[in-house]
């Protein structure tokens, strides 16, 4: 399991999000963004192997980008949003960051999970 997991709910459903795509990125010098990782949540919604095994979790920020426009369609659902991105400061290195996203289809939450 990676430094830095995620869990996708769909709350008007009840149920996990399975299929939805989402990227890993840190900020670097100057602003911009680098890719890190990208998976698609499996049949419970999770992605646990986001960081890649040879990249060491590091202090900075990060951000999670979940392209949820597919599985609204998917689902015959006209969402609001077409992704969303959720920033957030790792601090310390040796710790495990799981940031879950509960989704409906006109709104969404996140929080730091464990």
């Amino acid at each position: 399991m990676s430094g830095i997991t995620t869990h996708v709910l769909d709350t008007a459903r009840g149920r996990p999000a399975a299929g939805v795509a989402v990227r890993l990125e840190t900020r670097v010098a100057g602003g911009g963004w680098q890719a890190l990782g990208r998976g698609v949540t499996d049949e419970d919604g999770r992605l646990r192997d986001l960081l890649p095994p040879a990249h060491p979790l590091v202090e900075g920020s990060y951000r999670l980008t979940f392209d949820v426009a597919p599985y609204f369609a998917a689902s015959d659902v006209q969402g609001f949003y077409p992704e969303v991105s959720v920033t957030f400061d790792v601090r310390d290195p040796a710790a495990h960051y799981h940031v879950p996203l509960l989704l409906s289809p006109y709104g969404y939450t996140t929080y730091r999970g464990s």
